[in-house]
């Protein structure tokens, strides 16, 4: 289909932060195309693909309610990121591996310290460059574990419970991530041997990009009750991880994309742009993408479980044997569901596709841990290295508007090409650690992909996700070390 520029006038102004396409724009959309956006922000959404790309997702089978894109959305492969839909499994509802995304169960880990800021300072450059040697990070750069094909298997299996099987990390640390760290459909047999092979040595490593580990403090809290549930107070000590499924999760989606483009015609789906190929959730292939895509999911929590199990052990060594991290939460932002909600006031089974988008159940929703049943669970909302983070709590309200979902990050603004057109990594550098911000990173260029100006105000992101009700702000806190890969 020829692409045509979407400009103001296509957008009509449901609230101060809602915009929508509705479906008499184009012909084959099923639903409407709504985004969660301000006035501020609309010249950003409007320079890329990205909204185009989220009517084009409004075409999909099964489609319920609307497509969705969060206040971070920009442009994708199929989806854009930062992209919600549900798929009414009934209702031959499909499954598109563009709509979660290349690098699989991407997500956002938080542990708090019982440590303050004022107590770590003077061992902060040691604790971040302990941190840097301790953690592999960088383009396919390998970790610490060379797992064989069957240990791998369990991994693929069994994600962060089999590394506590093994050892590391503990019972409660599984109680407060998502799925308790495992997809139990996930079957090994169906990820391919070259994803396998990419993702042997990974196990426990960053990876590149805006992947990173951070050392932060909280600065600022807005709602004392929740944060207190959290562990969270002015002051306190948190650190930070964002990392995926690396070279398996991105081969895993390349092999489905693949085997399912040329059966498109049989199942008789017209799409508007190849990239958003996919398969009816009830048929063969997209069952066994889904399998091979939790397995995917798996190995990426067991990933940010090994490298928690190493930040906990350079921590002691730096702070004494006294000094604990406990995990916050453990919250995925490209991954696939199966789960119910209401649609036209009916409870259905869906397929919920959040890409570069996380959960944001409310309160009382089974899926959470008991411990934050009464008040939501933690939403982790990521800035950028100089600027702030934020840790948000779900809302019934998020999960009438959104299928309970929220935006996982500040958003691009500018490509990693341009960001190193306008940014010397090497001047970023200097101008991070003359605000005290400590960095370890082996690439200047890597850093400078990844500048504050290469992306939205996390401020204005975290406002709009507030006045629309799709999370409530908790706290904000700031960088401390930041450690990335190249």
């Amino acid at each position: 289909m020829e692409e045509k520029e979407i400009t103001r006038k296509d957008l009509v102004k449901l609230d101060d932060v809602t915009y929508e396409i509705p479906t008499s724009y184009r012909s084959d959309m099923r639903v409407p195309a709504r985004v969660f956006v301000n006035e501020e922000m609309l010249d950003d959404v409007l320079h890329d693909r990205s909204l185009w790309q989220l009517v084009n997702v409004a075409t999909l089978p099964g489609i319920a309610n609307a497509a969705f894109a969060m206040p971070d959305i920009h442009q994708g492969y199929g989806f854009p990121i930062g992209g919600v839909a549900a798929m009414v499994i009934e209702d031959d509802g499909v499954i598109s591996p563009g709509g979660i995304g290349y690098d699989i169960n991407c997500g956002v880990r938080l542990l708090v310290a019982n440590m303050t800021r004022d107590e770590i300072q003077p061992y902060l450059e040691r604790l971040a460059t302990d941190l840097f040697h301790k953690i592999p990070s960088g383009v396919g750069r390998g970790g610490k574990l060379d797992l064989s094909p069957n240990d791998l298997d369990k991994v693929l299996s069994r994600g962060a419970k089999r590394m506590v099987e093994l050892g590391h990390g503990t019972e409660r640390d599984l109680e407060f991530c998502e799925e308790n760290g495992c997809m139990e459909g996930a079957d090994p047999d169906l990820v391919s041997d070259k994803a396998k092979k990419r993702g042997s040595d990974q196990l426990g490593t960053l990876g590149s990009g805006n992947h990173f580990l951070e050392v932060q403090a909280v600065e600022e809290i807005f709602d004392k009750k929740i944060a207190q549930v959290f562990g969270l107070t002015v002051g306190a000590v948190v650190v930070m991880i964002h990392c995926g499924s690396r070279g398996l999760g991105h081969q895993v989606c390349t092999d489905y994309v693949r085997e399912m483009m040329p059966m498109i015609e049989k199942w008789k789906i017209t799409l508007p742009d190849k990239e958003l190929v996919c398969a009816p959730f009830k048929s063969d292939v997209a069952q066994n993408y889904f399998a091979a895509m939790q397995a995917a999911a798996n190995f990426a929590w067991a990933n940010r479980h090994m490298i928690t199990c190493w930040v906990r052990e350079v921590w002691q060594n730096v702070l004494g044997k006294d000094a604990h991290l406990s995990l916050v939460y453990d919250l995925s932002h490209n991954i696939g569901k199966v789960e119910k909600h209401i649609v036209n006031g009916h409870e259905k089974s869906v397929v919920m596709h959040r890409k570069g988008a996380t959960r944001s159940f409310g309160p009382g929703r089974p899926e959470i841990p008991l411990l934050y049943q009464k008040v939501g669970q933690p939403v982790l909302i990521p800035g950028t290295m100089g600027t702030s983070s934020f840790v948000l709590a779900g809302t019934q309200e998020s999960m009438e508007k959104a299928f309970g979902s929220c935006c996982h990050g500040a958003g691009r603004r500018l490509s990693r090409a341009k960001a190193k057109h306008e940014v010397r990594g090497s001047q970023l550098r200097e101008e991070l650690q003359a605000q005290g911000i400590i960095i370890r990173s082996d690439s200047d260029p890597g850093l400078a992909e990844e500048a504050p100006i290469a992306y939205k105000d996390v401020d204005n992101v975290v406002q709009i996700v507030s006045l629309a009700g799709l999370a409530k702000k908790v706290a904000r806190v700031v960088p401390l070390a930041v450690i990335k890969g190249g």
